[in-house]
């Protein structure tokens, strides 16, 4: 099995450690498929700048192909945190930088690249919308996380993306199990073929327009050993994602109620295990002063 991260990376600089991080959405699923043991590729936009560097060099060292990136001049993207009590708090970011102001649009030969994958994988800050149309006429699956914001929940942006998408996630922490399958339902019946709400530790949600599906997250039983939860949405999807396609999960076919929840439980692991990782993957260095 072949999966691939389309779209963006970016630095998590935790102000309060003093230390970068690499990290991003398309990136962490890359990251984390490959070590649950598939082969794993990342595409996209590095910046020519010294944290565009050291974040190719990061993803290539976690056995990540990065060879079809392409390094366009321009600043790195780069998203200010800090932990508090164990949980993330985002303090603001530069917008993506070049990645996402000038990203990669898929034709000829990066197209039939992405075509070469059984999983194709993208975000909200990957700048990859109007790419969607042309990954859902190939072989791959699509996956596509939804992130928690408003922005991304209207009736207009769910009509744009989830036609195209056999899998999309949506951060859920906020609603109770009747608001996350009300959501998900809103997102399978947008196109979607299948819709999957986190919702931190009171468990996750799936619904593929048939059977609607809850388990339980796996709890850390000692809180303060958790580093931080950068990553773990990221996770668990791509603990979902690889169970299902070890079940045989293939376009055009729903899941099934066994299957989806033994993805659920798989994802719940590997959000369990990025609890207790420094950042999104580690590979941290001390951020610049000022």
């Amino acid at each position: 099995m072949r999966v691939l991260g389309f779209g963006d990376n970016i630095v998590d600089r935790f102000v309060d450690r003093g230390i970068d991080y690499p990290g991003g959405n398309s990136v962490n699923v890359a990251v984390y498929a490959g070590r649950l043991g598939v082969e794993a590729a990342y595409l996209g936009v590095f910046g020519d700048d010294d944290l565009g560097g050291f974040l190719r060099e990061a993803v290539a060292a976690q056995g990540v192909a990065v060879d079809r990136c392409v390094v366009r001049p321009g600043e790195s993207g780069v998203s200010r945190l800090r932990v508090d009590d164990g949980d993330r708090v985002f303090l603001g970011w530069n917008g993506g930088g070049v990645t996402v102001r000038e990203p990669l649009a898929l034709t000829g030969e990066l197209l039939a690249y992405a075509g070469s994958f059984d999983l194709v994988h993208s975000s909200v800050y990957s700048g990859s919308e109007d790419e969607l149309p042309g990954l859902a006429g190939l072989r791959p699956l699509v996956s596509f996380d939804l992130s928690s914001e408003d922005d991304y929940r209207t009736p207009v942006y769910l009509n744009r993306v989830c036609p195209h998408a056999d899998l999309v996630l949506l951060s859920c922490s906020h609603l109770d199990e009747t608001g996350t399958g009300d959501l998900l339902a809103r997102a399978v019946a947008s196109g979607a073929r299948l819709a999957l709400g986190t919702r931190g530790v009171d468990g996750a949600m799936a619904y593929d327009g048939h059977d609607l599906v809850a388990a339980p997250a796996r709890l850390v039983e000692d809180p303060g050993k958790i580093v931080d939860t950068m990553g773990c949405g990221d996770a668990f999807l791509a603990g979902f994602a690889v169970s299902l396609l070890r079940d045989g999960w293939r376009k055009g076919a729903a899941p099934g109620r066994g299957p989806l929840l033994r993805a659920l439980l798989a994802g719940a692991e590997t959000a369990y295990d990025q609890c207790f990782v420094e950042g999104a993957f580690g590979f941290g260095r001390p951020a610049p002063r000022g």
